[in-house]
């Protein structure tokens, strides 16, 4: 039975998480809970059972204006404050069932309700190819004008994209 995302926890099983990108696996396994730890992002799992079967990770940022699509940096001050959507993965096993669109739809609702209690004009990801980039521009988000593959949804998109469906 598949959980509703949560935070990652100590009792969660990573080990045989395998979405088909390597940099993704590893930093699960290796980084995940450290980088929770220290406050640098939070990591959300849907588990079937105990084990991890797709995640994704927030951190707060900010970009430059110059970094950013007309539409973020229109009447925002430099640098503007982002939610980063560091990472998103599905395990191989689970994919293809529309749980990386239900992850992305969570990251946005944890977005807007983190933008409630703090500055946020966007939802940035740094997508880690162009297939990944086309998933994230099919959803609404915006390229950057100056970084390759860096995507922006802003916060009044981001209402829009919660009703978006494949």
């Amino acid at each position: 039975m598949i959980c509703a995302p949560s935070l990652l926890a100590v009792e969660h099983d990573v080990a045989l998480f395998l979405s088909g990108e390597p940099v993704l696996d590893d930093w699960l396994k290796r980084r995940a809970l450290t980088n929770q730890a220290s406050g640098a992002s939070r990591t959300y799992v849907i588990t079937d059972e105990s084990r991890v079967i797709g995640y994704y990770a927030l951190a707060a940022g900010a970009v430059t204006a110059t970094e950013a699509p007309g539409k973020v940096r229109r009447n925002m001050p430099d640098p503007i404050p982002v939610m980063v959507l560091g990472r998103l993965a599905v395990d191989q096993g689970w994919q293809g069932q529309g749980l990386g669109l239900d992850l992305l739809r969570d990251a946005i609702l944890r977005t807007l309700q983190a933008a409630e209690i703090a500055g946020i004009r966007a939802l940035l990801v740094h997508a880690l190819h162009e297939q990944a980039a086309r998933f994230y521009e099919h959803a609404g988000f915006r390229p950057s004008p100056l970084r390759p593959l860096a995507y922006f949804l802003t916060l009044a998109d981001a209402q829009k994209a919660l009703a978006f469906r494949e």
